[in-house]
């Protein structure tokens, strides 16, 4: 089975699987992530096979995503075999797909440059406009307030900026990535100030 065959398979899979995905990793965030890293992959030289297939599949496996969506490593690989993956490549993709997540926190130095463009293409996703709708989007879907000005609630969409979004500019791990997240944390800063000025306070 060729590459693109591969590709075509998977993708037809993994967008049915996230068609009723609301908590703003549905299958729209992983085209869009599929086609940045490959995007960033062209220019970063580097094996454009792997970083879509990873970018495919990259939420399969994310504790966030609701169980009935999700998926385990084990299960992610009977996909790739049954797509008839060849073992390295198998290796690679699912090591990626294991080690790219925010709250695992690994170190740079332990990434494949696969992974760190993929890694790179789900942070870009995460901040600029389409970041802020996403995370009004997994605020709504978890219950939680938009804004709690007392801070006796730290479960609010705003508190993820500071938690999560405005840190990731300075993690981009590509050059190709740190250009295009200039202009997006800039969006995000801006958006912060309109906000606050128009709920009358300057606190965070």
């Amino acid at each position: 089975m060729n590459s693109e065959d591969i590709i075509e398979n998977i993708t037809k899979y993994v967008y049915k699987q996230f068609e009723h995905e609301e908590s703003g990793h549905d299958k729209w965030h992983i085209d869009r992530v599929r086609k940045l890293a490959v995007s960033i992959a062209e220019k970063e030289n580097a094996n454009v096979f792997i970083v879509e297939l990873a970018a495919i599949l990259h939420d399969l496996i994310d504790e966030k995503v609701k169980e009935t969506i999700r998926l385990d490593i084990l299960e992610v690989e009977k996909i790739l075999k049954m797509q008839r993956v060849h073992k390295d490549d198998r290796d690679k993709v699912l090591k990626i797909i294991d080690s790219i997540s925010f709250r695992k926190n690994i170190s740079q130095n332990e990434l494949s440059i696969e992974g760190k463009i993929v890694q790179d293409a789900d942070r870009l996703d995460a901040i600029g406009a389409i970041g802020i709708a996403r995370t009004f989007s997994f605020a709504g879907s978890r219950g939680h307030i938009i804004y709690d000005p007392e801070k006796k609630n730290k479960h609010h969409a705003i508190q993820h900026f500071y938690d999560k979004l405005l840190k990731l500019k300075e993690l981009m791990n590509t050059e190709t990535a740190k250009h295009i997240a200039e202009e997006r944390h800039l969006f995000l800063e801006h958006y912060l100030q309109q906000f606050y000025s128009e709920w009358g306070t300057t606190e965070k």
